[in-house]
This record gives C-alpha cells, structure tokens and sequence, in this order.
C-alpha cells in the first residue's frame, strides 16, 4: 500500500515539472511583452542555412500571374525595367523582362526582385 507521505512529493514533483514545461509563469502574457520578445527568425544562429527554392523563368510573362505564382507577399519587388522609375501599381498591367535571382538560381536573399515593363512595351 502507498502512504499519502510518498505520494504528495511525487504529486508535487509532477506538478512542478508541468509549470517548468509550460513556461513557469500563471500570468497570462501581455501583447506588449509578446512584442519585445525576439521572433524566431531574429533567434535562429547566425550559423543557420536559409531556406532556399529555385527562381523560375518568368521572363515575358504576366507580372501580376508571376506574383501569384510566386506567392511571396512583401518579400516581392517589381522594379520598372524602361529606366523611368515608375511605380508599379498594378503588376498585371506589366510583363516580366528579368528577375534577381535570376532564372533557375537559388533564392537565398529577399526580397526577390523582377524587372518588368508596361505589357505595351518591350524590354529592353
């Protein structure tokens, strides 16, 4: 037969090892303490490999079809290719003349950047 004496220290033992895993603390976390905490990507060792995927040839193609493909949100860039410095507003009005990377290169560095021109015109 087990005495109350033997398993209250174990009771307690297993108690405080399910606090300890789940962070120690009762109080409820506060939206301004989750934004002082480092996010995993500013956390991870300077040693770590990037995630990397190959660029796909998107040279003549749609820009805003190419955003799409990509899927990259912000970490997308279109640069107007004719040299004027346009912005791009409203990539499926403009074609892709290039990227960086460039086509079947790793993606290593973002944002990912694609040289386009108006669908009217030609790259040069």
């Amino acid at each position: 037969m087990i005495t109350n004496r033997l398993v209250r220290p174990a009771l307690a033992v297993a108690m405080l090892t399910a606090v300890a895993a789940c962070g120690g603390s009762s109080e409820p976390e506060r939206a301004a303490d989750r934004a002082e905490k480092p996010s995993a990507e500013a956390s991870a060792p300077a040693d770590a490999t990037p995630v990397t995927a190959a660029m796909p040839d998107l040279t003549g193609g749609n820009a805003g079809r190419a955003a799409e493909q990509l899927n990259m949100g912000r970490e997308l860039v279109f640069e107007d290719a004719s040299g004027q410095g346009r912005p791009v507003d409203d990539p499926a009005g403009w074609k892709v003349c290039g990227s960086h990377p460039g086509p079947n290169q790793q993606i290593t560095v973002y944002p990912v950047v694609l040289d386009v021109v108006k669908t009217s015109e030609d790259c040069a």
